[in-house]
């Protein structure tokens, strides 16, 4: 019997490469990935020395001289921890677009990453990831648990979920099923009670401040975020009393510091108060965390003027 000769390596599949730089992966290639296509060593070293690829990273390219940007910064954490994924803030929505990039690879691996890349080594690490994104990411229920539990404070915490709930790529029930996947999780309870507040329509740490305010002190519950139409607009109400004709809204600083958005607030106001004769409040971050007795102990005296029965509960922080 003849001996069959030995086959030909593959041709390199330019064509495909142009498309994996230009169309995917946002000019970012891993050599395995080059030598999957039919590259051969020399094919690299020609692309390097021609400069068609710039080293990144050891085993790491991208198709271009100069400085790389965001998304090629993650693409290359991801690449040269392969196999590897987004995590943290780097996969948790709404996170930042610059920072350090914070990837996720399995719990017994052990990798050398790129500057300015923090690795976390992940239980479940398979389950956790979408493996469709690109560049492949931790679930987003998973990523905003994780960044929640890195923070200290229970504010901090707070806005971590209700910033990521509040982009609509995530959900309170997304969180939740994050949570219940997991055996063992730090301050577990802690955590159920502030996906709870984000349930009653709590959706900022001012507003969950002023949820516990009004918990403290016996206050009515109120419709939170409730949509209503208001001069032709879809509006939410921060702390709607509907049986008393009274709305709470909480305004911080960040969204309130100018004057054209001073004039829409008072716009808002006025349109209620022809609408329905409802009364609106508006409270500060320091009426609220400076002085939240004092304030909600006024924010009752107008609920009882208008038939709240009480009573108001002093609490050991009253004065």
């Amino acid at each position: 019997m003849t001996e069959a000769a030995p086959s030909d390596p593959p041709e390199f599949d330019t064509e495909e490469l142009d498309h994996l730089l230009t169309w995917v992966q946002d000019g970012v290639v891993a050599r395995r990935q080059l030598r999957d296509l039919g590259a051969r060593d020399h094919d690299i070293v020609r692309m390097v020395r021609r400069r068609e690829l710039v080293v990144a990273h050891p085993g790491v390219y991208v198709n271009h001289t100069g400085s790389l940007s965001w998304e090629q910064r993650r693409w290359v954490a991801v690449l040269a921890c392969w196999p590897a994924a987004l995590s943290h803030q780097s996969a948790c929505p709404g996170g930042p677009r610059g920072g350090p990039v914070h990837v996720a690879i399995g719990l017994r691996r052990s990798v050398q990453p790129p500057a300015r890349v923090v690795v976390h080594r992940t239980t479940a690490f398979d389950d956790r990831v979408d493996w469709r994104k690109s560049p492949p990411r931790i679930r987003p229920g998973h990523a905003a648990l994780d960044l929640a539990l890195l923070k200290t404070s229970v504010s901090d915490r707070f806005r971590v979920l209700a910033d990521a709930c509040q982009t609509k790529e995530v959900s309170v029930a997304d969180i939740r099923a994050a949570l219940a996947s997991r055996r063992r999780v730090p301050d577990r309870a802690l955590l159920e009670e502030l996906l709870d507040d984000l349930d009653t329509g709590a959706c900022s740490v001012l507003e969950r401040a002023y949820l516990e305010l009004e918990r403290r002190h016996g206050l009515p519950t109120a419709d939170r975020q409730r949509p209503e139409t208001l001069a032709g607009h879809r509006v939410y109400r921060d702390v709607p009393y509907a049986e008393q004709g009274l709305v709470v809204e909480l305004d911080g600083r960040a969204f309130h510091d100018n004057a054209a958005a001073r004039d829409r607030d008072a716009t808002r106001d006025l349109d209620t108060r022809v609408a329905d004769e409802t009364t609106t409040l508006r409270l500060t971050y320091g009426q609220v965390f400076d002085h939240g007795c004092e304030t909600i102990r006024k924010v009752a005296t107008l609920l009882e003027r208008r038939g709240w029965p009480g009573p108001f509960q002093r609490c050991p922080d009253c004065p």
